[in-house]
């Protein structure tokens, strides 16, 4: 049965839990329930854009293999879950906020935790946000899901002693304008991400890179994308805690204008499974 909270998340839990391995998935950008205040200034289209589109349900049969799947239900677009709560632009807003701030390259970017534009430029909105409306998004949508993300690690990691997190992502063929530091970048097929090593034993993405790669998957390893505040926040390799951030190319599954699933749809989505299931014997033999 899955715990629905109404406005931040969907979490899917295997019917025992502490599950059958210490591996837990997250997916932060799939949401797809534009909240009413948003009032952004672009269409409905475009907006869409900045969605991990699909990526809940490609690795939505972890839950049957007997892993929990969290994943937002907001967009990310309305606020970022892969933010830190004080990557707030300054640039958007109609007065100084009065809470802490960090000018890091995604603020820079316009891509903080409320994005200012989008990948290709395109401002979001044609008013600047009030502080009220910013602490609600943060409030109702970004802590809800941060908690119960934290909730589940730590049950997992209280019962195995160890835990193994996947952040799952979505990249577009190629990098916006404005997506990256590097516009116009070609991506490879998967990019994993541990931050060079300080989220993760590098063993959890050397096992993950083979697997794909040998199914025919190009794989990079913390180029261009190195992982982002949630394997930043929940990773911790002296303690057990293991995070990882994995990217697909948008161009594997699905058609990157309609957003509709194409003919790789179904093949990735049970090479997904097969992963996982090769992860849940992997992950219960490092705690054997």
């Amino acid at each position: 049965m899955p715990i629905i909270h109404p406005l931040s998340y969907r979490l899917d839990l295997p019917q025992h839990f502490p599950q059958a391995a210490p591996l837990v998935l997250d997916s932060p950008h799939s949401g797809t329930s534009y909240p009413p205040d948003f009032a952004p200034s672009v269409d409905f289209g475009a907006l869409r854009t900045a969605e991990d589109t699909w990526v809940d349900d490609l690795w939505g049969d972890a839950i049957g293999l007997g892993v929990p799947l969290i994943a937002a239900s907001f967009p990310r677009a309305y606020i970022d879950a892969n933010r830190s709560a004080e990557e707030v632009d300054p640039l958007l807003l109609d007065a100084p906020w009065d809470g802490p701030m960090s000018d890091s390259p995604k603020v820079k970017l316009g891509k903080g935790l409320i994005w200012r534009m989008l990948d290709d430029g395109t401002p979001l909105y044609d008013r600047k946000l009030s502080a009220a409306e910013v602490r609600h998004r943060i409030d109702a949508c970004w802590k809800p899901y941060h908690a119960k993300l934290a909730e589940v690690l730590d049950q997992t990691h209280a019962h195995f002693g160890k835990v193994w997190h996947i952040n799952c992502h979505s990249m577009p063929s190629v990098a916006g304008a404005f997506a990256t530091d590097r516009p116009g970048l070609v991506h490879p097929d998967f990019v994993l991400g541990d931050r060079d090593g300080s989220t993760s034993d590098p063993a959890f993405r050397e096992f993950i890179a083979k697997w794909l790669r040998e199914r025919g998957y190009n794989v990079t390893v913390n180029d261009p994308y190195k992982g982002v505040e949630l394997v930043r926040a929940f990773g911790n390799p002296a303690q057990g805690r293991h995070s990882l951030q994995i990217e697909i190319n948008r161009k594997l599954y699905m058609d990157e204008v309609s957003l509709r699933p194409n003919e790789g749809y179904a093949k990735l989505k049970s090479d997904l499974r097969d992963l996982t299931a090769a992860l849940i014997d992997w992950t219960r033999a490092q705690t054997a």
